[in-house]
């Protein structure tokens, strides 16, 4: 049996597609845009190890010591149409020989919650560490209690795979953490979905989708 090809390192990359343009994390440049869209607001932080803070510029020092990381290795989410940062996502244990990798240390202002823009920059990601990447799994964890991390795994196309119990500490409190997966025997049907999701004609004149993500890739788990 041959053993299966190794997959490439992710590199700092630009992409974009309709709605989305994810490059890598340049905190004196998007930082200043990521924290007008709200990030100060404490529910984005409510799940992650890190966060809330005080003010603009605590939030700058802390970003600034994550542009220089090569895992997780950050992207900043921009409006393609207005070229701001909205929030941030990072490709994360990285693991070449095995062709695995995760999306992790995903932080969306409130402004950039719940629209195309967010869906379409996890797409681009997808598509990089399969298409560009080669990975044969595609990982997304999240603490148990987080229901909007869950359901949005799921939205995806992440299927669930169970929970490790008692797993870390975070916050001082304790984390189960639940663990989705995507094989890549199972993009080329996501691909197609994410396809039909983002066509022109499934938006309306305001931007408004017609049809919900989950419609398509629900189908497209069978």
């Amino acid at each position: 049996m041959t053993a299966p090809k190794p997959a490439l390192p992710p590199q700092p990359v630009t992409r974009e597609g309709r709605f989305a343009r994810i490059e890598k994390l340049d905190a004196a440049r998007h930082g200043p845009d990521i924290w007008a869209g709200g990030v100060a607001d404490p529910a984005v932080w409510t799940w992650l190890a890190y966060g809330p803070f005080a003010d603009e510029a605590a939030f700058q020092a802390w970003l600034g010591t994550r542009d220089s990381l090569t895992d997780p290795l950050y992207f900043a989410i921009l409006d393609k149409a207005t070229g701001k940062a909205l929030g941030c996502a990072t490709l994360m244990e990285i693991r070449p020989a095995s062709g695995v990798i995760e999306v992790g240390h995903i932080f969306f202002s409130p402004t950039l919650q719940k629209t195309p823009i967010a869906t379409e920059a996890i797409h681009l990601l997808m598509h990089y560490v399969f298409e560009d990447l080669g990975n044969r799994r595609f990982e997304w964890k999240c603490d148990n209690g987080n229901g909007p991390s869950k359901r949005a795994a799921v939205r995806f196309g992440f299927l669930p795979e169970g929970v490790f119990r008692q797993h870390m500490i975070v916050k001082g409190r304790n984390r189960d953490t639940a663990w989705f997966s995507i094989l890549d025997s199972e993009w080329p049907a996501l691909k197609a979905a994410y396809a039909a999701w983002l066509a022109p004609e499934n938006f309306d004149a305001d931007g408004h989708q017609k049809q919900s993500l989950g419609t398509f890739t629900g189908k497209a788990r069978g």
